[in-house]
């Protein structure tokens, strides 16, 4: 997998954020009252159940930015899939900076990777199909860079950024211009030249009137598996083609099977479980 990493330029200022929150006004007081300033100690990131690593980078910067003492060592980076039990990582250094930073570095890489873990799910579901899978906007405030990250690890694609990305005319969009002609030429007509166009549509009829005027991508929204296959043939390659609305590892296939180019999922980003992830002590 080509999977490019983020800057930390991006990076830092989130996990920054999250220690200071955890902080607090007071710093970690039990870590700082049980050891000693000098304790160095060896640990390792370990797999709890089996899934797909993301998050990797800003783990390593939470116990990096409380002491650039520590040292870690990845063995199974980004992208890579582990089983229970495997290690991910070892992190060695000063004992009190680990323990200060492990929350924050579990809870972004245990996070992270059960979105990769959720897309490696749905993708492996259509994989005998060209279908991607793609993320949408439905992201956690703040996170979506790294939301968006952890679904490429996982073997999927983006959809766009914000909205300043494409043009996406969604239903009151449509309702508020008066209707799909309307929003589509007003779209047209603000769009610089290379701002793609894209529609959603309920039904085929939707669908049939919004091709009359050359979209780039039209959004086939809660449409049946019959529904979509009728809409794969009606747009006969004119348009790319998106299937979006509660879709699952159990119901991809058949959605993928009618030709249709993206599957876009929300859940994958705003409610994919975590992967169990933990840090365990090893003595030296």
């Amino acid at each position: 997998m080509n999977l490019s990493p983020l800057p930390p330029i991006m990076l830092e200022p989130l996990v920054r954020t999250a220690l200071l929150e955890d902080l607090g006004r007071a710093g970690d007081v039990t870590t700082d009252a049980i050891v000693t300033p000098y304790h160095y100690t060896r640990t390792v990131l370990v797999a709890r159940q089996r899934g797909i690593v993301a998050g990797l980078d800003l783990a390593m910067l939470a116990f990096r930015l409380i002491s650039p003492d520590v040292e870690i060592s990845v063995e199974r980076p980004d992208g890579s899939g582990v089983l229970e039990g495997e290690v991910i990582a070892s992190v060695v250094g000063p004992a009190r900076a680990i323990l200060t930073a492990e929350r924050t570095a579990l809870n972004f890489l245990c996070h992270l990777s059960g979105i990769a873990t959720a897309t490696a799910s749905i993708v492996a579901a259509v994989r005998e199909h060209p279908a991607k899978i793609t993320c949408t906007r439905k992201t956690t405030p703040g996170l979506r860079a790294v939301e968006k990250y952890a679904v490429r690890a996982g073997g999927g694609a983006n959809h766009r950024f914000g909205l300043d990305d494409p043009i996406l005319i969604k239903d009151n969009h449509i309702a508020i211009a008066g209707g799909i002609r309307a929003a589509i030429k007003r779209a047209r007509a603000s769009a610089g030249h290379l701002v793609k166009i894209e529609v959603e549509v309920d039904t085929l009829t939707q669908l049939e009137e919004a091709l009359t005027l050359a979209p780039d991508a039209v959004l086939l929204d809660n449409m049946s598996v019959d529904q979509l296959r009728g809409a794969v043939l009606m747009v006969a390659g004119r348009a790319i083609t998106e299937a979006s609305g509660r879709i699952t590892p159990a119901t991809a296939p058949a959605i993928a099977a009618t030709g249709i180019d993206l599957i876009s999922i929300g859940w994958l980003t705003h409610s994919a479980p975590i992967l169990d992830i933990g840090l365990d002590y090893r003595a030296p």
